[in-house]
């Protein structure tokens, strides 16, 4: 692992009743820390970032977090983050310096055993349908869970999740770029926005407004 200067570590799910915050609060608070304070030499360990609210906002939050470290622009800190989204597998396709890795399996007809062999690649499953069924849920249960399992699975792939992904970032670039480039016309409206205070404007001065920067555009 090489030296460290710092560890930081977001392990467990417990809430903070005496102040009002829920495990997901708590699980907020501690990985901002974390992110606001990492180094080129820290160590971070994430452990199931996102759970304690939907699926949807957990994943969205799960994959920024990795995007930012990686992206971090001073700092490129060790990162073990441990996940059951299998929506992250994909991040490593566009993020160079990620790798998967999961926890291998032998699948024997309907039983399963855990070798806990670390080895290369994402897993495309978490098997906690099995794991129901070892703990001896109900058989009814688990052959609905597995129903319900498949129909989500067909209903919400990985390949559109990526596509959005990567079509929200390619929109923010475009963004990005279009006052970065070489051109008078756009640097003066730029600065006409950048002078403008919308927050004492008036509906009709924000049109007044709206009207000059549309004049600029049609002089050309």
């Amino acid at each position: 692992m090489g030296i460290v200067d710092k560890i930081f570590t977001r392990v467990g799910a417990s809430d903070n009743i005496s102040s009002g915050e829920s495990t997901f609060m708590v699980e907020m608070n501690e990985t901002a820390s974390i992110l606001n304070n990492i180094s080129q030499r820290s160590l971070i360990i994430l452990d199931e970032i996102g759970r304690g609210t939907s699926t949807y906002d957990g994943i969205s939050i799960a994959w920024a977090i990795a995007d930012y470290i990686h992206e971090h622009p001073t700092a490129r800190a060790k990162t073990l983050f441990a996940t059951h989204y299998h929506e992250l597998n994909e991040i490593a396709g566009s993020l160079k310096r990620i790798r998967n890795y999961h926890v291998s399996v032998k699948e024997t007809g309907q039983k399963i055993l855990f070798l806990r062999k670390l080895v290369p690649g994402g897993s495309e499953h978490s098997f906690g349908i099995h794991v129901a069924k070892m703990a001896g849920m109900p058989s009814k249960i688990i052959q609905k869970a597995d129903q319900m399992l498949k129909l989500l699975e067909k209903a919400h792939s990985n390949a559109e999740l990526v596509k959005t992904a990567s079509n929200t970032a390619e929109k923010e670039a475009f963004q990005l770029s279009f006052f970065k480039l070489d051109d008078p016309l756009l640097e003066q409206i730029r600065e006409e926005i950048l002078k403008t205070d919308v927050n004492t404007l008036t509906p009709v001065e924000a049109l007044m407004k709206l009207n000059d920067i549309k004049k600029l555009i049609t002089k050309t």
